[in-house]
């Protein structure tokens, strides 16, 4: 896949493309529909399938203060999209200047003379341009004076049947309904809408040593780890190692209101650490990945280390039952 953070990294003779247009936060179910269609609108154009996307969020730059909490880090929004089958990705900057760009501006800069775009495939509820002032009719318009098609989706998203035991019947994948999800510590929840588990990303750094004086080391995730921390609690898991190894663990998010004074964190104990290295094993300094599979418990407080030790031995035999079993999310 090509990816390029701005206009000028475009190739001049770049195109024909069919593309569309969005955040893509998560890029969860109802985007990957959207991106298939992109594809194979594509593909019977002899066109490339292509992405523009923005970063920061929109959001971040025009309400900084109400801004939803992203779902995942530009890294893993840019690696998701890729395993889409897309062919390029636009990932412009965004900024108050971009945003000003009227409509017609906007498409014919990035749509048609950067990306020579033969169609453009949008959702019915599209806006674009300042003010958000374009919509699809803009879009219909600027489309028969500028040269392109343009395939209207009947929801840039997707419904799809949860569980019989669930309350959200056919709901709409949506962003929003990640991170609700993840605000009450429903992966599993999230993971359906998702189509894989949901993940942080971030560098592993030295805590206070507290799991290893317990006999339960930790891999601590660095404060500035992108993805969205779901509601503190103990998870079942996996932690990801810089050469891909996947290892199941119990992840505890939280304070730890066992011992005071500890800020809120993510960290992940190794179940299964290699038998010849239990000891010494070092993820200190790696860039990992950790996935959250299923929720275990909610986070309590303890009347000491005893107490917390064997709650901790629970949880640890509780993940380790659970990853046996774990199955990937449907699709």
């Amino acid at each position: 896949m090509f990816y390029w953070r701005d206009l000028d990294s475009v190739p001049e003779d770049f195109g024909p493309s069919v593309l569309t247009l969005g955040n893509f936060d998560g890029v969860h179910r109802g985007h990957q529909r959207v991106l298939q269609q992109v594809v194979e609108a594509a593909r019977q154009r002899s066109a490339a399938a292509v992405v523009v996307s923005f970063d920061p969020h929109p959001a971040q730059v025009h309400r900084p203060d109400s801004a939803p909490e992203l779902i995942m880090g530009l890294a893993d929004r840019v690696e998701t999209l890729a395993e889409t089958g897309i062919d390029a990705l636009l990932m412009m900057h965004y900024t108050l200047d971009l945003a000003a760009n009227s409509p017609e501006e906007f498409v014919e800069r990035v749509f048609v003379r950067a990306l020579r775009a033969k169609a453009v495939v949008i959702g019915h509820d599209v806006r674009f341009g300042a003010g958000n002032s374009g919509d699809l009719d803009t879009m219909r318009e600027l489309g028969r004076k500028l040269g392109f098609e343009v395939i209207a989706i009947d929801d840039f998203g997707a419904s799809f049947p949860m569980d019989a035991t669930d309350d959200d019947g056919d709901r709409r994948c949506s962003s929003t309904w990640v991170r609700e999800a993840l605000e009450t510590g429903e992966v599993g929840t999230a993971a359906r809408v998702l189509g894989r588990h949901h993940r942080m990303r971030g560098d592993v750094v030295h805590g206070a040593a507290r799991g290893r004086e317990l006999g339960y080391p930790t891999a601590n995730l660095a404060a500035s780890s992108q993805g969205y921390i779901p509601a503190d609690g103990i998870y079942a898991g996996w932690l990801v190692d810089e050469a891909g190894t996947r290892w199941p663990a119990a992840i505890s998010v939280g304070s730890n209101p066992t011992f005071d004074g500890v800020d809120r964190q993510v960290e992940a104990h190794v179940i299964n650490r290699p038998p010849d290295r239990v000891q010494d094993f070092d993820l200190y300094g790696q860039a990992v990945v950790v996935e959250f599979v299923e929720r275990l418990r909610g986070q309590v407080t303890y009347r000491g280390p005893e107490a917390l030790i064997e709650q901790m031995k629970l949880d640890v035999e509780q993940a380790r039952g659970v990853l046996s079993t774990e199955q990937q999310p449907r699709r």
